[in-house]
């Protein structure tokens, strides 16, 4: 039981805060229920199955080693590489969803060159974070703005896209002073046979998912994706992280009624300047997604936007991608602590400016 509890320690601290909640709050016992968001939690073992299914294909083993040769061998050529190739995705098919795809072959990537798999997760992270920012369906934070405020989407991209793109640059700033700038040489990789009906599947099923899920059918997926598993790919539904499930459901409990326990609570939003601050601020506290709801409404769109995006990097709350890329990568929280913390500060001083000007 302890060796568990030290082994899954976020899971553990979760069901303490929950406990802690419980003992402020008797009445979320009666909302707990509720609080779970059953369509996200649908979407998320759909996408965990065919994560697993694409990286127990062998595809990722085959296509690490192209990715590799397109950086001519430099390490700083190769994570830009990653963060443009990432960041695009990510402004597509939603930062949650890009981080089950690129993970596993990020990981892939790592292994066949050396570099830092922490370094790799977390500029992965941040990068679909980053991404996801540009389009009012690149994240649910974007989504819940966009709904709400019924702004278009040619006039949220552009007003969002000065700042995608200064955060972006700062991110290429930020490899190039953590030393990526070494030639790179390629370890080999075992030759490994494509299981091209599990690739196939699996493939047909990330495409399925991403439409069904981007219209609200996120449990129809889920069934969809478990039966054909179940004929295509039984070791993806065995391998499922069960843990990874209960830390989303707590997340999605915990999150909410500490936004619910805020929700009363009176926050100084008058400027451009504070509801920024004030949201970036929360958002590593309580998550972006609940901060927005929190929010959205009560100040003007593009400062919370601003916010709740760039308080998705930082400390691993901020956002559920976080939690997603850490989970899968095994990497530890201070490993990705170390690169996304300093990401988070020098980000949102530079963004502070940009605000103030």
């Amino acid at each position: 039981m302890i060796f568990y509890a030290k082994r899954e320690w976020f899971l553990s601290v979760l069901i303490l805060l929950y406990i802690m909640l419980l003992i402020r709050d008797p009445s979320l016992l009666g909302r707990t229920i509720d609080f779970i968001d059953y369509e996200s939690l649908a979407a998320i073992i759909s996408l965990l199955l065919v994560s697993r299914g694409l990286e127990l294909s062998g595809i990722f083993s085959r296509a690490a080693p192209k990715i590799v040769e397109l950086s001519g061998s430099s390490d700083l050529k190769l994570l830009i590489f990653i963060t443009i190739l990432v960041a695009a995705s990510s402004a597509v098919i939603m930062n949650d969803t890009a981080i089950f795809v690129f993970i596993p072959l990020i990981l892939t990537i790592s292994r066949i060159t050396g570099i830092s798999t922490a370094e790799m997760v977390t500029l992965t992270a941040i990068s679909a974070n980053i991404g996801s920012a540009l389009t009012p369906i690149g994240n649910p934070q974007n989504i819940i703005i966009w709904r709400t405020y019924r702004i278009s989407m040619s006039e949220f991209i552009l007003k969002m896209l000065p700042y995608v793109i200064l955060w972006i640059v700062i991110l290429f700033f930020f490899l190039w002073l953590n030393g990526g700038k070494k030639p790179i040489s390629k370890l080999p990789l075992p030759k490994v046979k494509i299981k091209r009906r599990l690739f196939f599947t699996s493939l047909a099923l990330l495409i399925t998912n991403i439409i069904l899920i981007e219209k609200g059918y996120a449990v129809f997926a889920f069934i969809i994706t478990m039966i054909l598993m179940i004929f295509a790919g039984k070791e993806s539904i065995l391998s499922l992280d069960v843990a990874l499930i209960a830390v989303f459901t707590l997340i999605f409990i915990d999150f909410k009624e500490l936004a619910f326990l805020l929700s009363e609570t009176s926050f100084p939003l008058n400027t451009t300047i504070r509801t920024f601050l004030l949201s970036a601020g929360l958002s590593q506290l309580i998550s972006n997604v609940p901060t927005t709801v929190l929010f959205a409404s009560k100040v003007k769109w593009l400062p919370l936007a601003l916010g709740v995006n760039l308080g998705g990097n930082g400390i691993i709350s901020g956002s559920l991608a976080n939690f997603i890329a850490l989970r899968i990568s095994g990497i530890s929280l201070r490993e990705f602590h170390k690169y996304s913390i300093p990401y988070f500060l020098i980000a949102t001083i530079a963004t502070l400016i940009v605000l103030a000007i």
